[in-house]
């Protein structure tokens, strides 16, 4: 502690070290105070400062000075502390800062976006829009924000895709997502779909990419195999001349009727107890999850195609599509089969009941439709299948589960997978319809019977290996023990 000459009274402190209080006069002109910090630096201190902030410096760990007016009032102020306040405010301050400038730049944005929508609803019709939506700027609702529009690329179908789209030797396999749902918007179009329901073309672009989203990527039960279903319904409705109300139902069955699916079919659902096997009480559990999913995005306002379908109507629709859906599992298979069977011989397209048989067997033929397109089409299909079907045993036999033959790695190949399936699934419901529609007999039916040859001649070379192989290890074990 240092001082100088000063025409000052002096004034008197109190220095509190390990508890004490030491009395020290200074004279608080040209005065200064010297201290010693933790780190042994000299640290200079005006005491003018002490009686106008009451400072308290921390010398070392064990000494506390504390400057004081002693009496009346004892206050206490670390420069440690003072240095980690500083530091903490200065923190919150540039925090609040950046969020400020955050808050401005969406401000802005968002002013940008307001003045682009008022140019752009200016520039079609000079004020209000004519929108052809369920939203409508005159009823005096608020509008709900909805996503921009969809910028998946559209492609521009050449005639000869067009031709092709309507035909079962469509290759689907050139095909990547957005020129598939591209194809997919087209169709809708085409069968005069979006003028019949009235659907805001963008709101069709959303549920398109919304349906796209909600479909796994499974080896074989993913978005291609819905593009793949519903195209075969899309040349099915163009070679049966079907109504465009039922057009619109078959269609939209087709595109959902797999939505979600997990890539473990309903016996393994059930078996396993899953959550939707609980859920739907052992009930078709994929079937009602993957029509649950549809009219949850069919709920959505911005994906909602039927939104300008008045409500009665749209009971009928969902009701319509939920039996379709529902239809597609294939433990209703002989089921449904055998109630078209019964009314094909006198069917009436005017009564209910028996459309409501037709457009389950349709959906049905056309879920399971592969090996009606050409066997280089087709036969990746099966590839694609059987590798869902390992995965499924596998996990069954690591969980103790019962393994159906036909998904048995061990058991099973192509041809034996393949052969019964054509012969008594594919070709009978096929040719059941073929009654009703005999147009469809040369580019349906009669590429059924080829892929059931194909088949059964490649069955007939696994035949001629195993027994040549057979045969072989019996000739060599032969020669071992007449050794």
């Amino acid at each position: 502690m240092g001082s100088s000459s000063s025409s000052y009274a002096p004034k008197t402190i109190y220095l509190d070290v390990d508890g004490k209080v030491q009395k020290v006069g200074v004279q608080f002109r040209n005065t200064a105070i010297m201290m010693v910090d933790p780190e042994g630096a000299l640290v200079s201190i005006d005491p003018t400062i002490i009686l106008s902030y009451c400072i308290c410096s921390e010398i070392s760990n064990s000494h506390l000075l504390s400057f004081s007016k002693y009496p009346p009032q004892f206050r206490a102020f670390r420069i440690n502390e003072l240095k980690t306040e500083v530091t903490n405010r200065l923190a919150m301050l540039e925090k609040r800062v950046e969020l400020e400038g955050l808050k401005v730049v969406e401000i802005e944005k968002c002013k940008n976006d307001l003045k682009r929508l008022r140019d752009e609803m200016t520039s079609r019709g000079g004020g209000r829009v004519n929108c052809p939506c369920k939203y409508n700027f005159d009823d005096g609702k608020k509008v709900t924000p909805r996503r921009d529009v969809p910028n998946y690329p559209k492609y521009t179908l050449s005639q000869e895709t067009v031709e092709a789209l309507k035909k079962p030797t469509f290759d689907v396999w050139h095909w990547e997502h957005n020129e598939m749902l591209s194809c997919l918007e087209y169709m809708y179009h085409d069968l005069g779909l979006v003028k019949e329901f009235n659907m805001n073309p963008i709101t069709l672009k959303r549920w398109l990419l919304a349906i796209q989203d909600n479909y796994r990527n499974n080896p074989f039960h993913n978005f291609r195999h819905c593009f793949c279903v519903s195209q075969m319904m899309y040349g099915m409705i163009n070679l049966c001349n079907l109504q465009v109300w039922y057009m619109g139902i078959l269609m939209t069955a087709a595109v959902c009727h797999d939505l979600d699916h997990p890539g473990y079919n309903n016996t393994y659902q059930i078996n396993a107890r899953t959550e939707l096997a609980v859920r739907y009480n052992d009930i078709s559990p994929l079937e009602n999850h993957h029509c649950a999913v549809a009219f949850q995005i069919l709920s959505l306002p911005e994906c909602n195609i039927f939104a300008n379908v008045d409500p009665e109507a749209f009971k009928q629709i969902r009701q319509a599509i939920i039996t379709l859906i529902l239809a597609t599992d294939m433990a209703r298979h002989g089921e449904i089969l055998d109630s078209f069977k019964q009314k094909v011989d006198s069917f009436d397209f005017s009564i209910e009941e028996h459309m409501t048989c037709l457009k389950m067997v349709l959906i049905k033929c056309c879920d399971i439709s592969n090996e009606v397109r050409p066997t280089e089409v087709a036969e990746p299909w099966v590839d694609c299948l059987l590798e869902e079907y390992f995965m499924q045993s596998d996990r069954e036999k690591s969980e103790g589960l019962p393994v159906a033959p036909f998904m048995d790695r061990d058991k099973v190949t192509k041809p034996t997978a393949q052969i019964g399936f054509i012969k008594f699934v594919l070709i009978p419901m096929f040719e059941t319809v073929m009654k009703l529609f005999p147009q469809i007999e040369e580019i349906m039916v009669q590429p059924l019977r080829d892929s059931r040859d194909h088949y059964e001649e490649l069955k007939q070379i696994d035949d001629a290996m195993t027994e040549k192989k057979k045969t072989e290890n019996m000739s060599l074990v032969s020669a071992v023990l007449s050794m």
